[in-house]
């Protein structure tokens, strides 16, 4: 355990449920605060309470992805994270993207 990452650690002692949603958290977290930075929103304005269902959706989305792909951890809390920072939008437009590669 002396050379145990953050998310080895939180998958431990928690599990990968909450490792997962923390990931989530703090890819919304990182988005608000971007939008707090530029002026669009108080850090403590009611959008704040917005970003947990979309950041529980996105670690929902975010897990089957890394499923799909057989990411493990933590790479797959990685991938979650980012996908949170995206959002539902930013998404769409990643697969949408990934999609028109494929045909």
């Amino acid at each position: 355990m002396e050379n145990e990452s953050l998310i080895e650690a939180m998958n431990r002692l928690f599990g990968g449920t909450v490792t997962t949603l923390f990931g989530a958290f703090i890819g919304r977290l990182m988005w608000h605060s971007g939008e707090v930075k530029l002026g669009n929103r108080r850090f403590f304005g009611k959008e704040l309470l917005w970003e947990f269902p979309i950041a529980i959706g996105m670690a929902i989305i975010g897990e089957a992805a890394a499923s799909y792909l057989g990411l493990g951890q933590p790479v797959s809390t990685g991938l979650v994270a980012t996908l949170a920072y995206l959002g539902p939008r930013g998404a769409e437009a990643l697969l949408s993207g990934w999609i028109g590669r494929k045909k």
